[in-house]
């Protein structure tokens, strides 16, 4: 776990095309991190997961030449505290509508005397468990942190956010954003649309990297042109209610597979 590649990769600018794990479990995730995405979203805000969910799927991804990213539910110091000690390097953390927010967030990550996160390396997976003798001194660099932005308020001061050192990287949110901007349910209404190009403007023209989730593949491009660097493209509950509804809609059994595909346009 020494170093941290998806980082590495950000600050390149090279493009970063991922996968939504939603279904809290080790055998889809694994499934997935098989599949040749180049990260992997393990989420713990609309998701059932907890600590040891979260760990249990870091563990089977780390097989695999695909970087795991990591959701908190809330930006508790708390949590963040134990989701890196339990190996986490890469962490996004939801509704950060401030650079103060982004600040105290920032300060979660980093030990003393830069921040505040409590020191229990050697009982901690993020540092071998005490065999990464350095780990201490070489973590703060390690971490990559990303924040959400996905509301009219965030979006105001995204500038402010951007130039936080600490933040990494700025990922929009488009239901959320929808909602916030009167629109809900309906991401892909113009006004929200344009809200999102521009802020991937602004994030890039910051030297930060910018990220999105949408299953529509052509919005996915077009984010990508438009200089967004970590892409997530679909949802793992989502394709599997797509794909489950169609073969039994393909045989005249239950909901049809556009219900599903009605679903994924909530992203």
């Amino acid at each position: 776990m020494a170093g941290n590649a998806f980082k590495a990769a950000l600050a390149r600018g090279d493009k970063q095309v991922g996968l939504w794990l939603s279904m809290a479990q080790t055998y889809s995730a694994e499934i997935c991190a098989s599949c040749g995405f180049q990260w992997l979203l393990i989420d713990g805000e609309h998701a059932p997961n907890d600590v040891r969910s979260m760990l249990a799927q870091l563990q089977v991804v780390a097989a695999y030449p695909v970087q795991p990213v990591v959701r908190a539910v809330a930006g508790d110091p708390v949590l963040i505290k134990q989701l890196l000690d339990i190996g986490a390097q890469n962490l996004l953390v939801p509704m950060v509508d401030t650079a103060e927010q982004a600040r105290r967030l920032v300060a979660a990550t980093r030990y003393p005397p830069l921040g505040m996160r409590g020191v229990g390396a050697a009982a901690a997976r993020a540092a071998r468990f005490g065999a990464r003798l350095d780990y201490v001194e070489v973590a703060d660099d390690e971490v990559c942190l990303l924040v959400q932005a996905e509301t009219a308020t965030a979006l105001g001061n995204l500038v402010e956010i951007c130039a936080v050192d600490g933040v990494h990287g700025v990922f929009i949110g488009p239901a959320d954003l929808a909602a916030s901007m009167g629109h809900r349910g309906r991401p892909g209404h113009p006004e929200v649309q344009a809200a999102i190009a521009a802020g991937i403007k602004t994030i890039v023209a910051s030297g930060k990297a910018a990220g999105i989730l949408t299953a529509d593949q052509t919005l996915a491009r077009h984010y990508l042109e438009l200089g967004a660097t970590f892409v997530a493209v679909g949802i793992d509950v989502v394709l599997l209610a797509q794909a489950a509804r169609k073969l039994a809609g393909d045989f005249g059994l239950g909901a049809s597979a556009s219900l599903a595909a009605a679903g994924a346009s909530a992203y």
